[in-house]
């Protein structure tokens, strides 16, 4: 994660000016690359920039509220990218939908089981978000190149323990002391974050590999705050 995962902000272009006549402009593409999405600021307010986009199969479990999940799903549709959502419960999710994208279809909801194949590109990279519950069935679509896939769980279940060591990445809100220790285990954490772990405020998330960590407190925009509220750890 370190160095591609979080960044302190984005860094601009590093390479020499280009100059191209104006009537060439339509045929520019640019895609959404590895920059990624602004999940939070850490405890110095340093902004933590989470790439969500790669070009390899990439799989992240967030093992925490759906508040958050909807506010990474706005924020990466804001980036261009397309959002789909598989879930039991589409009715927690139709008001973001709507709002979303102005009447654009960036962000579209699917029962389980039932997301088509999406055809990402890297012009056009996708998120899957899966909101399926404590027992997530094998998902239909796989994360592939530049289509990435999202587990939201609400607690750790029996399942957990084989989404997470398959994870690039994993998210954990507020969970009980006993979580904690059980994914300071999956982790290899060291015991201050397995102790922090069961004390977090809502919306402070650690997204960690097993060689890297670091915390977020995501904070709603106005607008974000007018659609879905304040930062909640439960649903």
């Amino acid at each position: 994660m370190a160095g591609s995962r979080f960044r302190q902000g984005l860094r601009g272009p590093q390479r020499a000016q280009h100059a191209l006549p104006a009537d060439h402009l339509g045929a520019l593409s640019l895609p959404v690359g590895d920059d990624g999405v602004v999940v939070g600021n850490d405890a110095e307010g340093r902004a933590q920039v989470l790439g969500f986009h790669h070009p390899v199969p990439y799989d992240v479990v967030l093992i925490g509220g759906l508040w958050t999940a909807q506010v990474l799903a706005l924020r990466t549709a804001g980036t261009g990218a397309r959002v789909a959502v598989e879930t039991g419960r589409p009715q927690v999710w139709t008001n973001l939908v709507q709002a979303a994208g102005g009447g654009l279809e960036c962000i579209t909801l699917h029962d389980v089981g039932r997301v088509p194949p999406m055809g990402a590109t890297v012009g056009s990279p996708v998120l899957v978000i899966r909101d399926c519950g404590m027992r997530p069935p094998r998902g239909r679509v796989a994360s592939a190149p530049w289509q990435s896939v999202l587990t939201l769980l609400p607690y750790l279940s029996p399942v957990a323990p084989r989404l997470v060591r398959a994870a690039a990445l994993v998210g954990v809100q507020r969970v009980s002391p006993d979580e904690a220790r059980q994914v300071g285990r999956l982790m290899q954490l060291p015991d201050t974050d397995v102790e922090a772990l069961s004390t977090l405020g809502d919306g402070v998330t650690l997204w960690c590999t097993r060689t890297d960590r670091h915390y977020a407190l995501t904070q709603p925009t106005d607008a974000e705050a007018g659609l879905l509220g304040t930062a909640r750890r439960l649903d």
